[in-house]
């Protein structure tokens, strides 16, 4: 592992910059162990508003961020009470980490039309290397499993040989919308499914 990649300076995940196109216009995206940023000045460079929780205070120290577009919390949300608590975002970003008794509190913090957009290890990754308990890595279509009630845009589960000089990892993504809430104002849609633009069918 190199010295970037333990600092937590490597660049952006390529899935979650493959999906954020999802993420509403200026819709606040809350990046969950948000470690030192690498996610968070990618969608501040795209224009969207920032609540960010770790529990390191000097990697959120270090994502320098200004605070008008940026709500950075350090808590432990493992052990202490959820911070955002009755609060719903446009988008919830998780990579490299997994706290299964959280994941219905990370479900009901999906504003409607809100995007989930989840990569972490999975079963698998225990023969390769680290992290190798049960307890940090998902079940084969856990994330399936998740997010039913959503409405599943893309979704990967295997082995990556370790793009981008990174080492190889068995790995698990979503991204999956939760549908808008339905109103008197709303035209009814035809039979089909809601559709989403993938990347590069402009």
């Amino acid at each position: 592992m190199t010295e970037a990649t333990r600092h937590g300076t490597e660049p952006p995940s390529p899935w979650v910059q493959r999906w954020s196109h999802l993420v509403p216009p200026r819709g606040t995206v809350l990046d969950v162990a948000c470690g030192r940023g690498r996610h968070a000045r990618w969608f501040n460079g795209l224009n969207h508003p920032l609540a960010l929780v770790d529990k390191a205070q000097d990697a959120i120290e270090s994502i320098a961020l200004p605070a008008a577009s940026c709500e950075a919390v350090v808590a432990d949300i493992e052990a202490g009470s959820w911070p955002f608590a009755g609060r719903q975002f446009a988008a919830v970003v998780v990579t490299n980490y997994l706290w299964r008794p959280l994941l219905p509190t990370l479900l009901a913090s999906l504003a409607p039309g809100g995007v989930l957009i989840y990569e972490t290890f999975t079963q698998g990754n225990e023969t390769i290397g680290k992290p190798s308990r049960p307890d940090f890595l998902l079940r084969p279509g856990e994330l399936l499993q998740v997010c039913q009630g959503l409405r599943v845009v893309a979704f990967e589960d295997g082995f990556e040989a370790g793009p981008q000089g990174q080492r190889p990892r068995f790995v698990q993504r979503i991204a999956a919308v939760r549908p808008p809430a339905a109103g008197p104002d709303l035209p009814l849609l035809g039979a089909g499914p809601p559709r989403y633009r993938l990347p590069g069918s402009e």
